[in-house]
């Protein structure tokens, strides 16, 4: 069923100066200050399993999570960029980890040394089939990227336990995770290993969910609404995006992977029928899902929030590109790759520094000084969390990226996914794409080693038009799914270069979007901008942006080489004093405005910050 198949990892050289200079930063910076706070925090000791009452904090039910996601940005890391030190401490680690496997195949620190009798007693908000999804996500990297098996048959004895335990048969209990993951982890298991028990017990999982929307509250007596958690209907029956927004994303994924391997097309169908909710009424212009701070949770239909009340979770909009890659992988469609870009080149990159060790939990689109601090929100990027979801996620899907820029399919075609920078080697195929995507749209692929296959270059979806030269020569190529395809045998030094429209564009919401009646926000191909006080004459709750302006690139102090600014013609409103209302009219001076990737913002000090502006 599936269109597409992964380019190897390491068949993909970034050269960009978007995302090449991230996955180096996280490489060199972000995995191993994960590792040095994981240590920092006990969470390492931890599998010790001689925690006491008294000595340290007690494990936590979700430190296991946590150090897997890093050991798997590790295993993407070591694959990439070969480093004998740090090799040799991920088989220490792996090897501190497994020792701690109990004699059954259980794997849980916190269950392990503090509540040994309360095993699988409260699936909704423990964590262990949540943690023991990122534990086999991170064995499934270890054996694919560096060959090694010991966590693979590690994590092969834990599922065997679990299935022994949950689904429908003699000694067996009905069960469903709290926090979706395991899911799509026990099909990558599969995948690996060929066991169809890891299939059918993740298909399990899957149709189990929402047969009985009270399974929760039967369980442990809490009585959240069974929405929050993806229970108050099957799988098949829902059609909007509900509930916690990482949980219904790792849902999706489990949904298109099960659906992909056993060929239910009902399964794909509600994946279908849910993205499309969120892409059309519950996604921020940046690529942000999850917009309620109170349960990390969606909302209802155009409910985005711009302000400290909002959310939208770094680690969502990591689970929403996976989630889009996987549709895009299935159907073949590039229209999901326009979710992909839209969510990685601002909410995905907003949420860490360009230092690579600060984070955001939350990523507003409005900052002022009226800014209160909700639950894991912050004016400023943190160094860690208790709650350390973010920052454990970067280590592992920073070092993923080079996987979404290509595609192959059935019949050894490949396919341009996101244009940016790169270096294609593979098999029999050398190709170098140059140009400055996204900043530009203009676009340059070389063969620059001959042989007979089909190119297949995606068509941005944020493009007005698109023209195409074959070796100089304008051409027309057949276009399907959103992919130009040419095949031919290619010489050594051909190229297909091309140009798309992507002008700068000011983009107006739904009115349904309230907050964001009268405003405009700056857009370039799949590029948000935002506007800092940093740039500006004035606070940006008093700028407003001529609706007639033009756009004009510039440079701005303190963001590297890593991105352009953008100027454009506005007004500035006087400082109307501290009266809370008065009749005055609102006089407006005109004035040059700044605006940046909404990417880089917040990277050089505290400031206030708007995605969303005044038009005049």
């Amino acid at each position: 069923m599936r269109k597409f198949k992964n380019v190897p990892i390491t068949a993909v050289k970034l050269h960009d100066k978007f995302l090449a200079p991230r996955v180096e930063t996280c490489i060199k910076v972000t995995i191993p200050s994960a590792l040095a706070k994981c240590r920092e925090t006990g969470r390492i000791d931890a599998y010790k399993l001689d925690w006491k009452p008294g000595k340290g904090d007690c494990p936590h039910v979700y430190w296991d999570s946590d150090v897997a996601k890093v050991l798997e940005g590790v295993a993407y890391s070591l694959a990439q960029s070969p480093d004998a030190e740090l090799e040799k401490y991920y088989d220490e680690l792996v090897d501190l980890i497994v020792s701690a496997q109990q004699p059954d195949g259980y794997l849980n620190v916190h269950f392990t040394v503090a509540d040994q009798d309360k095993r699988w007693k409260d699936l909704m908000l423990k964590h262990e089939l949540y943690c023991a999804g990122h534990l086999m996500e991170a064995a499934v990297a270890g054996f694919e990227m560096l060959g090694k098996r010991k966590f693979l048959d590690a994590m092969c004895r834990f599922a065997d336990y679990i299935d022994s335990l949950f689904g429908e048969g003699e000694g067996k209990r009905p069960g469903i995770p709290g926090h979706q993951e395991i899911e799509l982890a026990l099909i990558k298991l599969y995948r690996v290993t060929g066991n169809e028990r890891y299939l059918k017990l993740s298909k399990y999982f899957i149709d189990f969910r929402g047969q009985d929307p009270d399974f929760f509250q039967k369980e442990n007596g809490i009585g959240e609404p069974p929405v929050m958690k993806q229970v108050h209907l099957p799988v098949r029956e829902q059609t909007k995006a509900s509930g916690h927004a990482v949980r219904m994303m790792y849902m999706l994924c489990g949904m298109a992977d099960v659906g992909e391997e056993t060929g239910d097309e009902s399964l794909l169908d509600a994946c279908k029928t849910i993205y499309n909710n969120i892409v059309n009424r519950q996604m921020y212009i940046t690529g942000g899902i999850g917009s309620n701070w109170w349960h990390e949770n969606f909302t209802s239909d155009y409910d985005l929030p711009n302000g400290s009340n909002s959310y939208s979770e770094s680690c969502a909009s990591m689970a929403l590109a996976l989630f889009a890659r996987r549709m895009a992988y299935i159907t073949g469609e590039g229209a999901y790759v326009d979710t992909i870009e839209r969510a990685l080149f601002n909410t995905v990159l907003a949420g860490i520094s360009l230092h690579g060790d600060d984070y955001f939990y939350s990523n507003y689109h409005e900052i002022n000084d009226n800014y209160i601090p909700y639950h894991s929100g912050a004016r400023v990027r943190q160094k860690w969390f208790f709650c350390s979801c973010c920052p454990t996620s970067y280590c592992r899907f920073l070092t993923q990226i080079p996987q979404f820029i290509w595609n192959e399919d059935n019949n050894g075609g490949v396919y341009l996914n996101i244009p940016v920078a790169n270096t294609l080697d593979y098999g029999d195929k050398l190709i170098e794409v140059s140009g400055g995507y996204p900043e530009s749209g203009n676009v340059k692929v070389t063969v620059k080693k001959g042989g007979a296959f089909a190119l297949n270059i995606r068509i941005s979806g944020f493009a007005k038009s698109v023209k195409f030269r074959l070796n100089g020569a304008e051409v027309s190529a057949p276009v399907q799914n959103g992919y130009a395809l040419f095949e031919r045998k290619w010489q050594t030094g051909d190229t297909v270069d091309y140009d798309m429209d992507m002008p700068f564009e000011l983009m107006r919401s739904n009115s349904r979007l309230t907050e964001n009646l009268g405003k405009v926000a700056i857009t370039h191909g799949p590029v948000v901008y935002c506007c800092e006080n940093t740039d500006n004459i004035a606070d940006v709750r008093d700028l407003c942006i001529d609706s007639e302006t033009e756009f004009v690139l510039k440079e701005v102090n303190g963001l590297g080489k890593c991105a352009m600014a953008v100027e454009c013609d506005g007004f500035a409103a006087e400082d109307r004093g501290e009266a809370l209302y008065d009749s005055a009219p609102r006089r407006l001076n005109r004035c040059k405005i700044t605006a940046i990737p909404y990417g880089l913002w917040q990277n050089r000090g505290e400031t206030n910050m708007a995605v969303w502006m005044v038009e005049k």
